[in-house]
């Protein structure tokens, strides 16, 4: 056991050498601390955060570590208080073995960012193993012939520690024919030496017993006993001697087993059997030689039994037996010194010092990624190493001080492209050949938020049919983000913006983790035709990026509301329409006019008048599409006075919606047409009535002309009054503070009419424009001489108009030949609609409340616009 500790401490010594001396030499300045050996886990080195300036913050956010090169890890960092502690028992014996010096190199590795320190630590020698033999019991043979003054060589004891607690001397115990003398040799090695002081008498004494002690010099002495029994032998007094003491041969490590390594030679002067040698290795031999040699018993050759590794043992000595075949055998005793020769037998190899190895894609170049070390067992020039990094151009190696190396970044690095990098590195030592050995970095390439979401689309387009479900999915978007992990992870929302100021958050909702919008209520194509939905892509990184794309909405039209009858009007007249003709009616005579809008676009809302029922169906027709009922032939005697006409008017969509309208036509023999101021009166028949009721004529016609005239003075007193207390007159525009953009605006009267049905129209300014208008409805009665003038309003409400009316004027007025419309006026859309849509002056309704909301005035637009259409592909046939 103490020659297998004696040969492993001096393989440690001379490997902790050679790195000491060659760290010696390259760093300029190193941390030492100095500890003695044995210590308990625990025990206190020095303070590596204050000898390193380093806060105690530091430790844990820089992560501060310990890395040994010995392969142990001897000690570590007691974060709390920066110091460097005991981490397991240090035997320097086993470190390092005899060396006078014993020296731990570590390396202090601080991550974020990454940097090495070096520090060494010297293990001192305490006394805590005693000498010992490597037997406890040892028998020497000595003839009775010998003289007094020969020397026996004794069993060196072994003390692995070293310094003043190793072995110091020997003692033995007190024989009257033995001495001890102790021989000192190289390296201060001490051979104790059995004298023969007295002649021996194996007739007195045949057997001594001596106790050999080993003493070291620590405090206190520790020691090691070995017994020594003496035989006395007779006869044979002639020793083996050796031509040299002491042989020295090199012997490469790549030397072969079986190989020859030295020959010894001994010679004996007896004769016969006394002088007869055999070698052998000595009794004292390190079991570790007994392994790697053999001596030939015959020719005193030594050979090698196994292979030589200079790395772990670089010399080696044999201490070889030279015994005659006498009786008492006599024995010779030579050394043998074996010293081992490097070869360039081991390839570099690379020590990943730092265990990060990523980096985020936005890091600078110079960052450090990984710290490496490089070290070959072999010496010399075998020993040196150069390293580099095979096929890269993103990473770069930086030497730091011995053969530390820093692997850092050589430029830009993009994760999208390429996110992880196996480098290479290569160590080459400086031998003949060259070894080499390589080692695969992994790297991987961290995410960094710096890429947006991307939509397919910037923009997109949606056809959503009106009345549709609630609740129902309208359109999906998707985006797409290169980065990854939480920095990929999209969110969609609806960026806040206005329909019809509305919030679109009222219309739609969006599905925040696929991108799904969905209705949060049936749309009206009558109400809403077409918005805008501004949604958002966000991804999770910090900071998040965004991208947004808008979404085009377009409601399409469904054919979901029938025509509504503007004229007969239902709401003042109920469902039946009662109108009186002449039975002196001739073919083609306008007998009235149904007109009928569809809050509809497209075909959806081109309107068809067909008579459904007829008291007499060859006398009425109706034209299909204006809706115009006119005699198909002359009234007859035989003809019935009341006539009844259902007519039914339908749309074009799919399905077809319908109205139908009762028509009551009073055939009477004669027709008083009411006499009026704002038209031409044609030429009547003549008169057959008497004076009396010509007289009647004249002055209902003066009553009513002077009606008429009061009715222009007082609206010309109002428009006097209005412009002094406005700034504007009622016959031109508002101000701007009203929200009227045409500076210019004349007053227009348009007189209109045809057959039986009259009505005057009043307009301010051009028709396609906002203006202020006045609407006036009379009575065309003589004897009732009512007048109502009504402001414009956007809130004002026909039927309320309607019920004043029927409030003002008995039931007995409202028949079709005192409806006369004096003043009607639409906001500019209606009019063009209107005017559009009657272009041969037929009646228009009467204070009609269907067309008083905007969105009926929009459809109206819609209308006229496909009925210009239809004109012009019909080639100008009149709807």
């Amino acid at each position: 056991i103490t020659k297998r500790m004696e040969h492993r401490g001096w393989g440690w010594q001379a490997l902790w050498w050679h790195h000491f001396f060659l760290l010696w030499s390259t760093t300029d300045a190193q941390t030492r601390y100095s500890i003695p050996e044995e210590l308990e886990k625990g025990s206190l080195v020095g303070n590596v955060a204050r000898d390193l300036g380093l806060g105690l913050s530091d430790i844990f956010v820089r992560k501060l570590r310990v890395a040994s090169e010995a392969g142990e890890q001897y000690f570590s960092v007691d974060a709390g208080r920066g110091e460097l502690v005991v981490n397991d028992r240090i035997d320097r014996e086993a470190l390092c073995g005899q060396s006078a010096s014993c020296l731990l190199p570590l390396q202090i590795v601080i991550e974020n960012p990454l940097q090495l320190h070096r520090m060494e630590v010297e293990i001192k020698d305490v006394n805590d193993n005693a000498p010992t033999f490597l037997k406890s019991d040892h028998v020497i043979e000595i003839a009775e012939s010998r003289v007094a003054g020969v020397r026996f060589p004794l069993e060196m004891a072994e003390d692995p520690d070293v310094g003043s607690n190793g072995l110091k001397t020997y003692t033995l115990s007190k024989d009257e024919c033995f001495t001890l003398k102790v021989k000192e040799i190289e390296n201060g090695r001490k051979i104790p030496e059995l004298v023969l002081t007295k002649s021996l008498d194996r007739e007195k004494k045949a057997v001594h017993s001596l106790f050999l002690t080993a003493v070291d010099g620590g405090n206190p002495v520790k020691s090691g006993t070995s017994k020594i029994t003496i035989n006395v032998l007779d006869i044979n007094d002639n020793v083996p001697q050796f031509e040299n003491a002491f042989y020295k041969v090199d012997v490469k490590e790549n030397i072969a087993n079986g190989s020859f390594v030295i020959s010894t030679r001994a010679a004996d002067v007896d004769e016969g059997p006394n002088g007869e040698i055999e070698y052998s290795l000595g009794v004292h031999t390190h079991p570790s030689v007994l392994e790697l040699f053999y001596v030939d018993a015959a020719s005193g050759d030594i050979y090698l039994k196994r292979q030589l590794d200079h790395e772990t043992q670089s010399s080696y000595r044999i201490d070889i037996s030279a015994k005659d075949k006498g009786f008492p055998k006599m024995e010779g005793h030579c050394t043998v010194q074996v010293d081992v020769i490097d070869v360039n037998d081991n390839a570099p190899e690379i020590i990943l010092t730092s265990k990060s190895t990523s980096v985020p894609e936005d890091s600078s170049s110079g960052t450090v990624v990984a710290l490496l070390s490089v070290r070959d067992l072999d010496s010399g020039d075998y020993g040196k190493v150069t390293l580099q990094l095979l096929k890269t151009s993103s990473f770069a190696l930086k030497p730091s001080f011995s053969n530390n190396y820093a692997l850092i970044t050589n430029g830009p690095l993009d994760r999208e492209s390429i996110s992880d990098y196996s480098i290479e590195v290569t160590a080459k030592d400086s031998g003949t050949p060259p070894l080499l050995s390589t080692k695969t970095i992994p790297v991987s390439i961290t995410d960094v938020n710096d890429n947006p979401p991307v939509f397919t689309q910037r923009s997109y387009n949606v056809y959503l049919k009106e009345n549709g479900v609630p609740g129902s999915i309208l359109f999906s978007v998707s985006a797409s983000d290169l980065d990854s992990g939480e920095n990929a992870k999209i969110s969609y929302s609806i960026l806040d913006s206005k329909v019809q100021d509305v919030s679109v958050s009222s219309y739609v909702y969006m599905n925040s983790e696929n991108g799904s919008i969905y209705s949060m209520h049936s749309f009206d194509y009558e109400k809403l035709k077409v918005f805008e939905i501004h949604v958002q892509a966000k991804d999770q990184g910090s900071p998040s990026l965004s991208s947004n794309a808008t979404v085009h909405v377009f409601i399409l039209d469904q054919n979901d509301n029938a025509p509504a009858v503007i004229y007969p009007s239902s709401a003042a007249l109920g469902s039946l329409s009662h109108q009186r003709m002449p039975r002196s009616a001739k073919a083609g005579h306008l007998v009235t006019k149904v007109t009928a809008v569809d809050a509809d676009s497209g075909h959806n809302a081109l309107i068809s008048y067909r008579l459904a029922e007829a008291t007499d169906a060859s006398l009425f027709t109706v034209s299909l599409y204006t809706g115009e009922v006119r005699t198909k032939r002359a009234v007859s005697e035989q003809d019935d006075s009341s006539q009844r006409l259902i007519l039914e008017i339908k749309d074009d969509g799919e399905p077809l919606q319908s109205a139908t309208v009762t028509v009551s036509i009073l055939l009477e023999d004669a027709l008083h047409e009411p006499i009026s101021e704002l038209r031409h009166h044609k030429a009547s028949e003549p008169s057959k009535k008497t004076g009396r009721i010509t007289l009647y004529l004249i002055l209902s016609l003066a009553s009513v002309s002077v009606l008429s005239l009061l009715t222009f003075v007082i609206l010309a007193v109002k428009c006097m009054r209005n412009s002094r207390s406005s700034g504007s007159c009622c016959c031109m525009r508002r101000s701007d503070s009203d929200d009227y953009k045409n500076p210019n605006r004349n007053l227009q009267i348009q007189l209109n009419t045809d057959g039986p049905i009259k009505y005057v129209e009043v307009l301010g300014g051009d028709m396609m424009s906002q203006s202020q208008s006045f609407r006036s409805c009379m009575s065309p009665m003589s004897e009732y001489s009512d007048f109502t003038l009504i402001k414009p309003s956007s809130t004002t409400d026909f039927k309320e108009v309607i019920s004043v009316l029927d409030a003002s004027l008995p039931d007995s007025t409202w028949t079709f030949e005192s409806q006369q419309v004096i003043l009607w006026r639409l906001p500019h859309i209606k009019a063009l609609c209107i005017s559009s849509l009657q272009r041969d002056l037929v009646p228009p309704p009467s204070c009609s409340p269907c067309l008083t909301n905007a969105s009926t005035a929009k459809s109206w637009m819609r209308r006229c616009d496909d009925l210009h259409t239809f004109t012009e592909n019909t080639k100008g046939k009149p709807i």
